[in-house]
C-alpha cells in the first residue's frame, strides 16, 4: 500500500493546479488581476502539496514507532521474557513471516506459532497506519487546496507569493548544503577528540610505527608507535608524487597540442577518446595494476637484478631480482594514467579561453608558436593549470581501490618507489570494515586520519585560492 501515498500527493497536485487555473481564468476575465493565471495555480499547487508532503514525512519517520508501540503492547509472555538480542530476532523473523518470507532462524514451537500471529499483526497494523496517514495526507493537501483557493482574486499578489516559496526553497537548499558540511566537519572533530584522549596527537603526527590492530588488547592501547601515522603521510605523498609525474606532463602537452596543433577533426577524436579514461571505474583501474603493470614491472626489475647479481652492484641487483608485484610504482603509475583527462581535459579547456588576441600579438611580434606557447599562453593560463593540478593531486589522495590492489596494505616508511607501502584513505576503509566498536581507539583512528585528509584537502584548495588570485591580478 505503499503506492497510495505518492498517488495521493501527485492527483492533489495536479487537481491544485489545474483548479487553481481555472479558478483564476473565471474571477480575472472581466477585471485587471496582479498575476498571471499560471502563477495563481502554482501557488495552489504549492499550498496543496507542501502540507501534504509536511504530514507525509512526519508519518514516515513516526510510523516504525508507533508500529512497534502497538506491536509490543500486545505481545505475548514468551516473547516478553526473551533476551533482548533474541527478543528483536523474533520481531525480524515477524516481519519477514507478515511479509510471506521464509524465517532465518528455527523457533520452538510456541514461539514458531506466535511468529506467525505477530507477523500478520505487523502487516495489519503497518496496512493500518498507512491508511491512516493517507487520510491525513488527502486532508492536510484538502484544507491546504480550500486556503489557496480562496485567496484567489483579480487583486492578490500571487506571483510574489510564488517568489517568496523559490527563494525560500533556495535557501533550504543551501541550508542543507552549508549543514551538511558543518555536520562532517563536527563529526570528525568530535570522534577525532575521542581518539586524540587515548593517542597523544604528538604520536599520531611523528610516530613512525602504524600497527592499530595492536590497540585490541587493553594493555597496549597508547602504547609507543602503534598508531604513529608518518608511514601513512610518507605512502600517500609517495604515490600521489609518482601520479602527477605521470599525469602532469602527459595531461598538459596533450592539451597543449589539442588546442594550438592539432587540427579539428583530430581534435574532435582525441579529445573524446582521452575523456573516455576519466569514466573508467577505478576497480578496473585496479584490476590493470594488479594483474598487467605490476607484473610486468615485477619482471622488468628482477631481470634487471638478474644481470647486476655477480657485478659491482651484487646488492642492488639481488634486491632488484626481490621485487614483487604490489610496489608504490604500480599504483602511482596507474593513477598517473587514470588522472590524465583531469589535467588533459581542464587544462584544454582553460587554454582556449585565452583571448585570441594575445596570440595574434605575440605572432605579429614576430614570436613563433612555440615562444607563443611558452611566453604568452601558458603564464596567461597559469591560474587555471594550477587549478588542473591542484584538483588531481586531491583526486590522487582521495583514491583507494588502485592503491589497496596495487601498493598493498603494509605501512613501511619508505621513499623507495619499489616497495610495498598504503595510504591513508586504504587504512580509513580498513579500519571501518566489517562489525566494528566506535569506543576504540582502533577504530576511532579512522576519524584522525579523516580529519587530517580533510585539512590537507582544505589547505590544497587555499593554495589554489591564492595562486589564481594572485595571477589573475596580473593579468586581468
Amino acid at each position: 500500500m505503499t503506492w497510495l501515498l505518492p498517488l495521493i500527493l501527485l492527483l492533489a497536485g495536479g487537481l491544485a493546479y489545474a483548479g487553481g487555473l481555472a479558478l483564476a481564468r473565471r474571477r480575472g476575465r472581466d477585471q485587471r488581476s496582479h498575476s498571471r493565471p499560471s502563477q495563481h495555480a502554482a501557488l495552489a499547487l504549492i499550498w496543496t502539496v507542501v502540507p501534504a508532503l509536511v504530514v507525509l514525512v512526519l508519518g514516515q519517520i513516526a510510523m516504525p514507532t508507533v508500529t512497534a508501540g502497538l506491536i509490543e503492547a500486545r505481545e505475548a509472555p514468551a516473547v516478553a521474557e526473551l533476551e533482548p538480542f533474541r527478543r528483536a530476532a523474533f520481531y525480524s523473523d515477524a516481519r519477514r513471516v507478515g511479509a510471506g518470507e521464509q524465517a532465518q532462524q528455527i523457533w520452538p514451537a510456541p514461539l514458531a506459532q506466535e511468529l506467525t500471529t505477530t507477523g500478520k499483526r505487523i502487516v495489519w497494523v503497518r496496512d493500518g497506519l498507512t491508511l491512516a496517514l493517507a487520510a491525513a495526507v488527502a486532508a492536510a493537501a484538502l484544507l491546504g487546496g480550500l486556503f489557496a483557493f480562496a485567496r484567489i482574486r483579480p487583486g492578490f499578489r500571487a506571483r510574489n507569493k510564488v517568489e517568496t516559496w523559490i527563494a525560500v526553497a533556495l535557501f533550504a537548499c543551501s541550508a542543507i548544503a552549508v549543514l551538511t558540511t558543518v555536520g562532517i566537519i563536527a563529526s570528525l572533530v568530535y570522534d577525532s577528540w575521542r581518539f586524540f584522549q587515548s593517542v597523544p596527537i604528538t604520536e599520531f603526527l611523528f610516530g613512525t610505527k602504524w600497527s592499530p590492530q595492536i590497540a585490541i588488547r587493553a594493555d597496549q592501547v597508547g602504547s609507543s608507535g602503534a598508531f604513529g601515522a608518518v608511514p601513512l603521510f610518507a605512502g600517500t605523498l609517495l604515490i600521489m608524487l609518482i601520479a602527477m609525474i605521470v599525469a602532469g606532463p602527459i595531461g598538459l602537452f596533450s592539451a597543449i597540442y589539442l588546442s594550438e596543433y592539432a587540427g579539428p577533426k583530430t581534435r574532435a577524436t582525441v579529445k573524446p577518446l582521452l575523456e573516455i579514461l576519466a569514466g573508467v571505474p577505478t576497480v578496473v583501474y585496479g584490476f590493470f595494476a594488479a594483474l598487467t603493470v605490476g607484473p610486468a614491472l615485477r619482471v622488468f626489475f628482477n631481470t634487471i637484478g638478474g644481470w647486476l647479481i655477480g657485478g659491482p652492484l651484487d646488492g642492488v641487483g639481488q634486491y632488484l631480482a626481490l621485487v614483487q608485484n604490489q610496489m608504490a610504482l604500480t599504483a602511482g603509475a596507474v593513477m598517473g594514467i587514470m588522472l590524465i583527462p583531469f589535467v588533459s581535459s581542464l587544462s584544454d579547456d582553460i587554454i582556449n579561453a585565452v583571448p585570441q588576441s594575445l596570440r595574434d600579438g605575440s605572432l605579429a611580434m614576430g614570436a613563433t608558436k612555440s615562444e607563443t606557447i611558452t611566453r604568452v599562453l601558458m603564464p596567461a593560463a597559469l591560474p587555471g593549470v594550477a587549478g588542473a593540478f591542484l584538483l588531481a593531486v586531491s583526486r590522487a589522495i582521495g583514491e583507494t581501490m588502485i592503491v589497496t590492489m596495487a601498493a598493498g596494505l603494509a605501512a613501511n616508511l619508505t621513499l623507495n618507489p619499489l616497495d610495498t607501502v598504503t595510504t591513508v584513505t586504504v587504512q580509513i576503509v580498513t579500519l571501518l570494515t566489517g562489525d566494528q566498536e566506535f569506543n576504540s581507539p582502533k577504530t576511532l583512528a579512522a576519524f584522525g586520519l579523516g580529519l587530517t585528509l580533510f585539512l590537507v584537502t582544505l589547505s590544497l584548495n587555499i593554495v589554489a585560492q591564492r595562486i589564481v588570485a594572485a595571477y589573475r591580478e596580473q593579468y586581468d
